[in-house]
């Protein structure tokens, strides 16, 4: 069950989930009904068996989770327990992977934002790369309006603290620069992903990955001020779920932070600003340890 939940679902509630199980329930069901065993074969550790009146199964540890498969005269004719490897035979390849958050950032110019969508929470990943060109800025993955004006005045800022930053300004002028937010079949739009496109541009043009395990949102001015987003809880609990320690959020929803659970709070680690100068601090990684 742990497994399904966090390889093969995203949303903040059931659905996905019941989805899940209910195919793998259909894949098991066809194969009673083709007269393979489904018994002990469905499983790699403990075991199962059943005769014409009991059946037993032993499960081991929260990652396996027991199907009953019934008869015709109302009999359990088996109880197969489902385990990680089965999951991956059912459900095929795992949706999330938590080592590609660290895997990706390692790179300069990829930032890790927090979202929020009608299923719950989502991480998106931010990368952005320059080439030798004559000052230009593009932007793809199916981009609302507001999100490209958010990107444009994150660009502008960076420009303008090119000298903090140690940016060559000439870079501005001789190069091509692309922010790329994957998963382009999906819409998306909004203003909270303002300073993860900040912290993705000044990432690439500094040329200083960002420490890993981090997530962010929060909207951004062309001053650098940091303003409140919406929808903090379930992008917390999106940020826990793919295994991200840290989550910088504007300090203006610092009240929004009672919303989660105490343990959730003691278990990760909220940085909460007011400019997007602090959130670079917190998040790009200039080889201090610390």
């Amino acid at each position: 069950m742990r497994e399904v939940i966090q390889g093969y679902t995203r949303e903040a509630g059931v659905r996905g989930l019941e989805r899940q199980l209910g195919k793998i329930c259909r894949k098991i069901a066809a194969k009673v009904a083709a007269g393979e065993n489904v018994t002990a074969h469905e499983r790699t550790d403990g075991y199962a068996y059943d005769n014409a009146h009991q059946h037993k199964t032993e499960q081991q540890g929260s990652g396996n989770a027991a199907v009953a498969i019934g008869t015709e005269n109302g009999a359990s004719a088996a109880s197969p327990t489902i385990d990680k490897p089965q999951v991956l035979k059912y459900l095929g390849k795992r949706e999330i992977h938590e080592d590609e958050i660290v895997e990706r950032v390692e790179m300069p110019g990829v930032a890790v934002g927090l979202a929020w969508t009608a299923t719950g929470g989502d991480i998106m990943f931010f990368e952005a790369t320059k080439s030798p060109g004559d000052k230009g800025f593009t932007l793809t993955g199916q981009l609302g309006d507001v999100m490209k004006e958010s990107a444009q005045a994150a660009l502008s800022y960076v420009r303008s603290r090119a000298a903090a930053l140690g940016i060559d300004a000439e870079i501005f002028q001789k190069s091509d620069i692309h922010l790329h937010i994957p998963a382009g079949s999906i819409p998306k739009d909004g203003p909270s992903a303002g300073i993860t496109m900040a912290t993705a541009l000044a990432s690439l043009l500094t040329g200083k990955s960002l420490r890993p395990k981090i997530g962010m949102t929060g909207e951004i001015t062309l001053r650098g001020k940091v303003l409140p987003i919406g929808g903090v809880k379930e992008k917390v609990l999106a940020a826990a779920r793919f295994g991200l320690e840290t989550v910088i959020l504007p300090k203006r929803n610092e009240a929004d932070l009672d919303e989660l659970p105490k343990s959730l709070r003691e278990q990760m680690n909220f940085i909460l600003v007011d400019t997007v100068d602090e959130v670079w601090a917190a998040a790009i990684d200039n080889g201090e340890e610390g």
